[in-house]
């Protein structure tokens, strides 16, 4: 092998590797993404969904649909039974139906196991490259350079191809498992159709060859389109009228989260002050808020509470803004009714809570403390609630459990490193086999696994 020709080699053997990585890429959630947590948008996506994951033959308490914060337009599983759902995706969407067919899709991909059955087009893909990288340095070795080269770049877009064409079909399966959920739930297969009619448009704004999908991940939507659509008109179901709660639910969810995330003058123009719906006031009360104007962002509450006064979620707006807006004492009356009515939602409950600390009167803690430990029983997964709770016992003087609620939180936050020296803080403070004491142990465990992993992934 010449010089010249072994540093060909290695270069495409740097290829070939940069290849198979993007192959694991692919497959990967976006870590850095942040997921979006509000309890009326949960308790939208729960019964949204619930009747779609029931068809799939999954149940209903052990999958989740979370919410990230991205602005393309975009749903995955990554494993587990959870779908994530991009806040552009819920942007473009106009209908709680075309969000449904979207959530079909991805149960379908969670019931036929395709994340795990990656291993699998990663193999076979990888099994031709590592064949074709054997024939090629045979050749190369007998002085068949450019012969050895050829048989690399075959390999490789052989390679390529075959999982290319794996990805296809998983995502053709999940297509028709998500038209066979819709049809048992009784739902229409219409926005399911109708959303893939965006992506087509966007696909022609990108400039995407409409001719096939050889070399793409997933067919081209106007391929999806013409195979689901005869599927769903002859479904009894394709008639059936949306679900008129659902519909009205989703202009809510909608309208609150472009609040929350857009820019506020993008939000005014959408949901300008001639608009009186529930959805505009809404809107603008996340935008005002946003902008900082305080007493604009009130009126909208205020609207929005005297249309229902027992609506916990509106409740819910009116209470954060007068908290975050240096008034927690006024703040009290409406979250307090709100977690009542919604019988502790864990979200509202530590909203509540922090209105509670913030009063700074020390009679308050003990409410405080019992309401914020039944957010984190209730919902284990929530660092604002476990922060919060710190704080009380901290105030309280309890060293120890403050301790432990940090640990919880900075574990939950990826923070291993953080999480391990309070545990061992409230160990050494707690009663020993105590309840709390076998907790922080649980904590420490844990928190030792993740830094290990760590460690390992620097060296």
């Amino acid at each position: 092998m010449s010089m010249f020709q072994g540093e060909q080699f290695f270069k495409f053997l740097s290829k070939m590797a940069a290849a198979l990585a993007a192959f694991t890429l692919c497959i990967q959630p976006a870590h850095a993404q942040s997921i979006l947590r509000d309890a009326e948008t949960e308790a939208f996506f729960d019964e949204i969904s619930e009747p779609l994951i029931r068809a799939s033959g999954l149940n209903p308490s052990n999958v989740d649909i979370v919410l990230i914060n991205d602005k393309s337009i975009n749903a995955f599983v990554a494993g587990g039974q959870t779908v994530y759902l991009h806040s552009g995706l819920i942007h473009a969407a106009s209908t709680a139906n075309e969000v449904q067919g979207v959530i079909a899709h991805e149960l379908g991909h969670i019931e036929g196991g395709h994340v795990i059955r990656y291993s699998e087009g990663l193999e076979k893909a990888g099994s031709i490259s590592i064949a074709s990288l054997i024939l090629a340095a045979a050749a190369i070795a007998a002085g068949a350079g450019e012969a050895g080269m050829g048989i690399m770049a075959a390999g490789q877009q052989a390679a390529l191809g075959k999982f290319l064409a794996f990805s296809r079909v998983q995502e053709s399966v999940a297509d028709a498992s998500g038209a066979r959920y819709l049809s048992a739930a009784g739902i229409s297969g219409r926005g399911s159709i109708n959303f893939f009619k965006k992506l087509q448009n966007y696909e022609f704004r990108l400039g995407i060859p409409q001719v096939d999908s050889y070399d793409r991940t997933h067919p081209l939507s106007g391929e999806r389109i013409t195979v689901l659509e005869d599927t769903y008109k002859a479904d009894p179901a394709w008639n059936a009228p949306l679900n008129p709660k659902w519909e009205a639910d989703f202009k809510r969810v909608k309208a609150k989260l472009q609040g929350y995330i857009a820019d506020p003058n993008a939000t005014l123009r959408d949901y300008p002050e001639t608009d009186k719906s529930i959805a505009g006031h809404y809107a603008r009360a996340y935008a005002w808020h946003k902008a900082a104007y305080p007493e604009k962002a009130m009126a909208e509450a205020n609207s929005l509470v005297a249309k229902n006064p027992n609506d916990p979620y509106f409740l819910e707006l009116h209470g954060q803004i007068l908290l975050e807006s240096g008034k927690p004492d006024e703040a009290l009356a409406s979250l307090r009714k709100a977690v009542d009515i919604t019988g502790n939602q864990p979200l509202i409950a530590a909203v509540f809570g922090h209105a509670l600390i913030a009063t700074e009167d020390k009679a308050n803690l003990a409410e405080a403390e019992r309401v914020l430990k039944a957010a984190v029983a209730k919902d284990n997964n929530n660092p604002f609630a476990w922060y919060q709770l710190g704080v009380v016992y901290q105030a309280l003087g309890d060293e120890p459990r403050a301790a432990l609620a940090s640990a919880e939180r900075y574990l939950m936050e990826g923070a291993p490193q953080l999480a391990l020296p309070n545990a061992a803080t409230a160990m050494a403070g707690l009663p020993e086999y105590s309840q709390d004491w076998i907790r922080a142990q649980d904590v420490k465990l844990v928190a030792e696994a993740q830094v290990q992993k760590l460690e390992k992934r620097k060296r």
